[in-house]
């Protein structure tokens, strides 16, 4: 590397202090003092909300991501504080009338229990189906719903820097083991992708697998550079904390051991594609978030960015062109708009699929081609990614025009169907088959695969 250049870049790691990590949970939340300073109503439906989906936020999102000037409707503080319509009037209710009548922590949680269990935790079947087996026992935290691609969950990384208010996989989050997927057997991992030649792609998401410390981290990837592992071509790492931590690629104690983890992998002849979890492009704003995207790209890793379409926070074509330019101008691939899942607080949070078409196709027209790679609107349900052609109209009736981008039967890709225009429909269940046929061309293979989850 050039001296001059590298004698620069020592000068800016100078420019940016080791900050302590300081979280707060619901049960911290009264000393967050800027909360102190809104009407006692919101914070007490804040309280509320709480109790049942899980709350956690970090100083550096709280003091350099949201516009306090701009709260309640800052798209940051709808990212990660609790609103009241992120539950139906009927739990809210339930829940504020046990917190009004002095309720204890135990009474409190069997009601966020059962309000939780009516919220579909698990969309997509995603706790029952997909479970792989290694000499007849199923692996947990591992999942292989795609021929080419396995998901893994390690232990470790069952947390993030900070929730997102959205996230599907939020019932993880809340204390329930029942409800939680994740291994830490980076063995058994390695064995099961020696045993299955056909896999090229690793994803290692959670929760967050950069809340992890480099030396656990290690001990799931480093063997994957070794020759009998030259079939796993690709490695992903789906991760939010570019926006919630980006000091976990600059300032952590192991921030350059993560750095080398990652250019070791990359040197071993690895596809290492960091899935970066964005949802406005405030999120890229400080300089510690553009020296940690600097870093990353300096090992020869790709950023890809992805996330769903949200009212409240990103439901505008120009939020996401904004969001999109930004990403290219930092190297930054666009790679998908998601359909908020059925899952949560999507009550609050969901946008009909013909508005999310409506604003993918605006957004894309602000763009030039570059930034056009982001596909979408994608629906990520359990027969596979279903992606939003457009609407039309054939033989005088008007029509979804669909594709899977990918799918449990790799036949399937790329296959459109089509299905009758609904404009309040907001997931691939409540649609159905175009032109009087009575099910989709997939659906008796799909009920097949999966006779338990239906």
């Amino acid at each position: 590397m050039n001296s001059v250049v590298t004698l620069h870049r020592r000068d800016a790691l100078r420019s940016f202090n080791a900050r302590p990590f300081r979280v707060f949970t619901d049960r911290q939340m009264s000393q967050i003092s800027q909360l102190a300073k809104l009407p006692e109503e919101q914070q007490r439906a804040m309280r509320i909300v709480a109790s049942v989906l899980p709350f956690r936020v970090n100083e550096y999102v709280i003091n350099e991501l949201i516009d306090w000037r701009a709260v309640p409707h800052d798209p940051i503080f709808q990212l990660v504080f609790p609103q009241q319509g992120m539950l139906s009037e009927k739990h809210f209710a339930r829940m504020a009338k046990l917190h009004d009548s002095g309720a204890d922590a135990a009474q409190t949680r069997i009601l966020a229990d059962q309000i939780r269990a009516e919220l579909n935790p698990h969309p997509a079947g995603q706790m029952e189906m997909n479970i792989p087996q290694l000499d007849g026992q199923n692996i947990d935290g591992l999942q292989h719903k795609y021929r080419e691609t396995v998901l893994f969950f390690p232990s470790q990384g069952q947390t993030c820097h900070s929730y997102c208010s959205f996230c599907f996989r939020w019932a993880q989050f809340v204390g329930d083991r029942d409800l939680r997927m994740a291994s830490n057997q980076a063995d058994t991992l390695q064995e099961y992708l020696l045993a299955h030649p056909e896999v090229t792609d690793l994803l290692m998401t959670g929760g967050d697998p950069m809340v992890m410390k480099t030396r656990h981290l290690s001990a799931y990837l480093d063997p994957l550079t070794r020759p009998e592992f030259e079939h796993v071509q690709t490695v992903r790492l789906g991760t939010k904390s570019l926006t919630f931590w980006p000091h976990r690629f600059v300032t952590d104690e192991d921030a350059d051991d993560l750095l080398g983890l990652l250019a070791r992998l990359v040197n071993a002849g690895k596809h290492v594609s960091i899935m970066a979890h964005y949802n406005h492009a405030r999120e890229m704003s400080t300089p510690i978030a553009r020296e940690a995207i600097r870093r990353l790209r300096d090992t020869g890793v790709q950023i890809r960015s992805q996330g769903p379409l949200l009212a409240h926070i990103n439901d505008s074509a120009e939020t996401w062109a904004d969001m999109w330019r930004e990403q290219v101008k930092l190297g930054i691939v666009p790679y998908y708009l998601f359909v908020e899942r059925d899952t949560g607080a999507r009550c609050y949070f969901e946008v009909p699929l013909v508005g999310a078409w409506e604003i993918y196709r605006q957004a894309m027209q602000q763009v030039s081609g570059v930034g056009r790679t982001a596909r979408g609107p994608s629906m990520s349900a359990g027969p596979g990614k279903v992606e939003i052609q457009g609407v039309t109209e054939i033989q005088g009736e008007k029509v979804f025009v669909l594709r899977f981008i990918q799918a449990r039967n790799p036949d399937w890709v790329q296959q459109p169907f089509f299905a009758q225009y609904d404009p309040k429909a907001t997931w691939l269940d409540q649609l159905k088959p175009a032109f009087g046929a009575d099910k989709f061309f997939f659906s008796d293979e799909y009920a097949a695969m999966t006779p338990d989850a239906l």
